[in-house]
């Protein structure tokens, strides 16, 4: 196993950066990690009630989820408000969405992550965008092209006296992959939840689903609800830590706390990338990849890759061509973002730069050589995209 493409898997020590730095110098001098601390093992089957449920209701396809009526619009102005950068991409929610203080955006992927040709079914490039709110998610589903979005409630189905139904997933989602029809979403304790683009269901499609009551979800008197809803998207799957799940704060060891994820597509086999948000206070961060065609299937999935991370307070990662990309974040004021590559000797010196408070997950969009972000706060959100030559 390799250290992100480069000797064997250790805790190399963190480059210098202006104004990075952590609780102690000791945590730059970390342990090796163990491999098998990373081990992934699929979780239950759910292909049963997934199965009965497209035998209740509708499926949609993704196209027809962003063409069909009742879609939200693109707004604009927010990037002066949000802290953007000069010469950044800014998509930007509409006025109920940019200031909701319920709904909180996280993680970020899009159809770049998805297809090689970077187009999906129906011609649509979707940009996805995931929310937490106090134990429920949405995946908005962004056509920059058409200027709309749509929400889709994330649920996972069960079956209760023989019926298929669904529950809300209560899960940070801090970071989102899109990868081929599956949906990678992190669950910070225990792994990764797995959603599939064909696995959608319209509650408006036919008289079994209903877009009323926001107190509903799942199965009612014979209707299904999602809190008002029109699109559910079922967890089919997930992927868990074989060695347990983490703690509630980093150890330095033991099972990742698995806070972002990412795709890249520029190596060989294509990886998925997930890595921790650790506090100063808390032991060192770690980022760790996985070859996404072991994930396709069942069974037990060991890591290709995985290092110490360079800085604390990491909210996102993503990496193209062997360059690295981190967003870190300080609560209301400006966030930073760094820039570095690893070498067999560790971690290259590091680049910072302000950026807008709030940033999150990361996702390359290669075809437009933009890695994209989130800029969380309500009345300074931004869905948002910096230029970057190695994304490509």
């Amino acid at each position: 196993m390799a250290v992100l493409g480069a000797g064997v898997l250790a805790a190399g020590a963190p480059a210098a950066a202006p104004g990075v730095g952590h609780a102690a110098d000791a945590r730059a001098l970390a342990a090796p990690m163990n491999p098998r601390d990373f081990d992934l093992r699929s979780g239950d089957d759910l292909s049963g009630p997934v199965r009965a449920l497209g035998g209740r209701l509708r499926r949609a396809g993704v196209s027809a989820l962003l063409r069909s009526s009742g879609h939200d619009r693109l707004g604009s102005g927010c990037g002066e408000a949000a802290g953007v950068p000069a010469g950044s991409l800014v998509y930007c929610f509409d006025k109920a969405d940019s200031n909701t203080r319920s709904w909180v955006p996280q993680g970020v992927t899009s159809v770049s992550d998805a297809t090689a040709g970077e187009r999906w079914a129906g011609g649509v490039r979707p940009i996805l965008v995931s929310w937490h709110n106090g134990g429920r998610v949405r995946v908005t589903f962004v056509d920059p092209e058409r200027r709309a979005y749509r929400h889709a409630l994330l649920v996972e189905p069960v079956m209760e006296e023989g019926r298929p139904t669904y529950t809300d997933v209560g899960i940070h989602a801090g970071g989102i992959a899109w990868y081929g029809d599956n949906l990678y979403v992190a669950d910070t304790r225990h792994g990764l939840r797995v959603f599939d683009m064909r696995q959608i269901f319209d509650l408006a499609g036919n008289g079994a689903g209903s877009t009323d009551h926001a107190d509903r979800i799942g199965l009612y008197g014979g209707k299904y609800y999602a809190h008002g809803f029109r699109y559910v998207m079922a967890q089919t799957g997930s992927w868990e830590f074989a060695r347990g799940k983490v703690g509630a704060t980093c150890r330095g060891s033991g099972p990742l706390r698995m806070s972002w994820a990412a795709i890249d597509r520029t190596t060989s086999p294509h990886v998925l990338i997930a890595g921790e948000y650790c506090r100063p206070a808390w032991a060192q961060g770690r980022v760790v990849t996985w070859p996404l065609r072991a994930l396709a299937g069942r069974g037990t999935v060991r890591p290709e890759g995985g290092a110490s991370l360079p800085v604390d307070r990491v909210q996102g990662a993503v990496r193209a061509h062997g360059q690295w990309w981190f967003t870190q974040s300080h609560g209301e004021k400006p966030g930073r973002l760094f820039s570095t590559r690893y070498t067999d000797g560790g971690w290259a010196p590091v680049r910072a730069r302000t950026i807008s408070p709030g940033p999150e997950d990361l996702s390359c969009y290669r075809g437009r050589h933009r890695v994209f972000t989130l800029a969380e706060h309500p009345g300074r959100r931004a869905l948002w995209a910096f230029h970057a030559a190695a994304c490509s």
